[in-house]
């Protein structure tokens, strides 16, 4: 008889509003700089050219409710407010006006990130890795189930310790989710279960320790959690 070496992690698991369900997170893909102005607020030219994207593993999630431990190795822990989708199908080469199809729901996501470890990567031409993907790295609030929410829109936006930081319109976005789904499956066979995050506007900035954030997506939900 065959078994494990060892008993396997217990799955990571989003609530669903409305239900006593349950969302199991696959996978994670984040997409940089799809605000024109964070864009610049970074350095990089807003032009509309192909999005990039990398990942933070699954058990980097954090659900609602749950406070978020200082990471290590960092002095510039920064937050980024962004914009969750669902998905409860996958396929390959996702045509645009189908990716909805592909859709469970919506979430609002805190990507954290190192930002001195990043700015190191980036100088030396290295991969972000530790600058995005490290324990605990991605806050997610319970998801709004597309039935309920066809296409958020409105404003997205987050504040430490109640002062605001950001504050900006989905509208700003310079791809919408549905492109973001095609791109993304030109990339990978998406899944059911994997989760991305869309991108961010301007005004991240640094949490520092003990920092309350709390962020809200007009529509979406809301997502508070403390830096401890």
């Amino acid at each position: 008889m065959t078994g494990y070496v060892f008993a396997p992690p217990s799955p990571v698991a989003l609530p669903v509003l409305g239900t006593d369900a349950l969302f199991p997170v696959r996978r994670v893909f984040c997409v940089g700089r799809n605000y024109a102005a964070h864009a610049r607020e970074m350095g990089a030219d807003p032009q509309r050219e192909a999005p990039f994207f990398f990942t933070k593993p699954a058990d980097a999630v954090v659900a609602p409710g749950r406070d978020v431990p200082y990471p290590g190795a960092t002095a510039d822990l920064h937050h980024e407010v962004e914009l969750v989708v669902a998905l409860s199908d996958g396929g390959a080469d996702i045509p645009p006006e189908q990716a909805g199809a592909y859709v469970f729901g919506w979430a609002v996501g805190v990507d954290l990130t190192r930002r001195d470890l990043q700015a190191e990567a980036k100088k030396a031409g290295r991969p972000w890795d530790a600058a995005k993907g490290f324990d605990c790295s991605a806050p997610v609030s319970a998801i709004r189930p597309i039935a309920e929410l066809e296409r958020p829109t409105g404003r997205i936006r987050l504040s430490v310790d109640g002062a605001p930081r950001q504050d900006a319109d989905l509208s700003d976005m310079i791809w919408n989710p549905a492109e973001i789904i095609a791109e993304a499956s030109k990339l990978w066979a998406l899944r059911p279960g994997d989760l991305i995050f869309t991108g961010t506007p301007e005004g991240v900035g640094p949490i520092p320790r003990g920092g309350r954030v709390e962020a809200e997506i007009e529509g979406v939900g809301a997502l508070s959690f403390t830096v401890r």
